[in-house]
């Protein structure tokens, strides 16, 4: 059955009255409602009390907050509680404790730590969804249904290791296979059975920060990719009993991190029903991270998406947690809408007053007030998401660039030992996403698994794991016409890391015209030179030493034994052009790269001109274009001379010519 979509753009979040007077409620909604706030997620984390003992269920106080709820005029995100397992679970059944990364089992505390492949924990958790959606499938206030929270961490536990060794079997078919695949003969690990093979802990083949260290990358990738697995077949069991009761509401579970290593965020996206998103950006993070993650949520599926959590001042976990200056609350969720949420709801509307976060910022706060300034930026903005949400709500985003971001490469470039222990993927890939966020060119953050014909750049920054037929899928796109660009450390593997013989690299070779002879590490405090013409610029982590097979040199080593040499190369291929960067450039070097691919694409910032304030858009389906123009500074800025006639549907009136700080306009012709 087609899934409805979401009656109306949700200004809301996380709301928990069970754990305050019943006689306090009432005044909550009134408040609520003084911040145009419509909707409310409700019953995350209450397994202990909707189920004090096995079997025995207890909805009253639940059947309560719905139906004060509903009588509101709410929208309801029903969450199913088995995020957070109740004592007599961990006393009853000890095997529903995850086994961590050290081999400990943990005991009753916390959250997340339930081990995906407990039968116990699946057949619970089933027993309680089935009673959750059989009493509320069919109320006509619930909009959504949120499952579990916020997935991640892996278990180590003998039934994970069965169950691993079921997934080895099914993937790989015999043992042949499988230590051909892992490359088993080094180190003398050859498997001559399957209960021989154990799972990638400190205890065995991995050491050091989880998803870090490993003597067998295949074992811990594989491992990794069945974990993020059988995380996803608890939700996917649990969907399908919410779909038996409510088949037409959409179904989802809230993504978080930056991104969660440890779940694979584009296989879980065909089961999600709408993506949702989490988000928390530090004090510290440039602006331009989150609108990755934004930008990364939105094309997971291609469409808008759900800002889940978000706060309305500080959070109770990141070290330092400065409050947000006057009008950075709105403008920092403003940034999501433009990057394409159709929500925004916070966690939390009413802040706790026990437990790890009291502290964490809340619609109402301890003191109850209304006149503080935090409560009137929050009202603020709902009527502001009242006044132009019905304009927005399934509106989409345009984009002729996409960067690859791929888990299997986040697990397999991580665990690399060799050249620098400084491989970090996720900082790579924002040296590339930030060029086009300064340059106000929208891009999508794709998946290797994409439609690459619908862009006109296609950016893989250390596209390390190339699985069989993407390097033919590459060098389809660029001959059909394309334009791709990679760097340093890609085309190396395969997708069980094992190398490609013949040189790097490897199936891109031909694509980008380039053969790697060999990689300099750059030792921390080092820099080496790379010219543009008559320009230097500082180049860090490694250095690629180059020879071109076709390829023409744009810039070159001015340093070390290699001076003279090639640091970043074109290509002509086909109709075509690919770019390999050999280094990570510092930000000036890799704009000169960038700003050469961006002629050659005949590519254009949204703003029409060079600009500090961060430009998106957003279509509707009727073809109007929305123009977010967001001020992310503690200053004023300018506006773009290209929008000085147009129409800002917050206020009403002309386009103002200056932005003041944290301001945000939405303007239209």
């Amino acid at each position: 059955m087609k899934k409805k979509e979401l009656p109306r753009f949700l200004y809301g979040g996380d709301y928990n009255p069970e754990q305050w007077p019943e006689d306090t409620w009432s005044q909550d909604i009134k408040v609520f409602k003084q911040a145009d706030i419509n909707s409310a997620t409700i019953n995350v984390f209450s397994w202990a009390l909707l189920e004090p003992r096995e079997g025995k269920y207890d909805f009253s106080k639940l059947d309560r907050i719905v139906k004060n709820l509903s009588a509101a005029d709410f929208d309801i995100v029903m969450a199913t509680s088995t995020a957070a397992m109740p004592a007599w679970m961990f006393k009853k059944y000890p095997d529903v404790a995850r086994v961590d990364y050290q081999g400990r089992r943990h005991v009753f505390g916390q959250r997340h730590n339930f081990c995906p492949n407990s039968a116990n924990y699946q057949r619970l958790a089933s027993d309680l969804v089935e009673k959750l959606a059989a009493r509320y499938g069919d109320n006509p206030h619930i909009v959504a249904w949120h499952i579990n929270n916020e997935y991640g961490g892996n278990c180590y536990c003998d039934n994970c290791a069965a169950a691993f060794r079921q997934w080895l079997k099914d993937r790989y078919q015999t043992l042949d296979n499988l230590n051909r695949a892992w490359n088993m003969n080094v180190w003398s690990h050859t498997i001559y059975d399957w209960d021989e093979i154990t799972v990638p802990n400190e205890l065995g083949d991995a050491w050091g920060p989880e998803g870090s260290e490993t003597i067998v990358a295949g074992l811990s990738i594989d491992y990794l990719r069945f974990q993020s697995e059988s995380m996803q077949k608890l939700f996917k069991m649990e969907k399908a009993i919410i779909e038996k009761h409510a088949p037409s509401i959409p179904v989802t579970t809230n993504f978080h991190s930056l991104p969660n290593k440890m779940v694979d965020y584009q296989a879980w996206a065909k089961d999600q029903d709408i993506i949702s998103y989490d988000s928390y950006p530090a004090y510290d993070m440039p602006t331009y991270h989150p609108a990755f993650l934004y930008d990364l949520m939105r094309t997971l599926k291609h469409q808008p998406f759900m800002l889940m959590e978000s706060t309305p001042a500080q959070v109770n976990w990141q070290p330092y947690s400065p409050l947000k200056r006057p009008g950075q609350m709105r403008a920092t969720e403003l940034q999501a809408v433009a990057h394409g949420a159709d929500t925004v709801q916070f966690f939390q509307l009413k802040q706790a007053t026990g437990g790890s976060e009291k502290f964490h910022g809340a619609v109402i706060a301890h003191s109850g007030r209304t006149d503080t300034r935090a409560f009137k930026e929050v009202a603020r903005l709902g009527q502001d998401l009242q006044k132009v949400g019905p304009t927005i709500k399934g509106s989409n985003s345009q984009a002729r660039v996409a960067i690859i971001f791929d888990w299997s490469n986040f697990w397999s470039f991580e665990y690399v030992d060799g050249i620098t222990k400084d491989l970090q993927y996720v900082p790579i890939i924002l040296d590339y996403y930030r060029q086009f966020y300064e340059r106000n060119i929208p891009t999508d953050v794709i998946s290797v698994d994409d439609d690459f014909s619908q862009y006109d750049l296609v950016v893989a920054p250390v596209l390390y794991m190339v699985k069989p037929g993407l390097g033919t899928k590459i060098s389809r796109y660029v001959k059909d016409g394309g334009h791709f660009m990679t760097s340093f450390m890609s085309g190396m593997v395969d997708s069980s890391d094992n190398i490609y013989t013949g040189g790097y690299p490897g199936p891109l070779k031909d694509v980008t015209g380039v053969w790697v002879e060999e990689s300099d590490a750059i030792v921390p405090g080092k820099s080496t030179k790379v010219a543009f013409g008559d320009h230097e610029y500082d180049a860090h982590l490694m250095c690629d030493i180059i020879h071109p097979e076709g390829a023409t040199p744009l810039a070159k080593y001015t340093s070390e034994f290699y001076a003279g040499t090639p640091a970043v190369t074109e290509n002509q291929y086909g109709k075509g052009m690919a770019w390999y960067v050999g280094s990570r450039l510092d930000h000036d070097g890799l704009s000169r790269v960038i700003d050469h691919a961006v002629d050659q694409c005949d590519l254009h910032g949204l703003a029409g001109e060079d600009s500090d304030l961060e430009v998106t858009k957003r279509v509707t389906k009727d073809g109007q274009e929305l123009y977010f123009i967001l001020n992310m500074r503690n200053e004023a800025r300018s506006l773009p001379a290209k929008f000085k006639d147009y129409h800002d549907l917050l206020t009403g009136e002309t386009a103002q010519p200056t932005l003041q700080a944290w301001n945000v306009e939405i303007l239209t012709k």
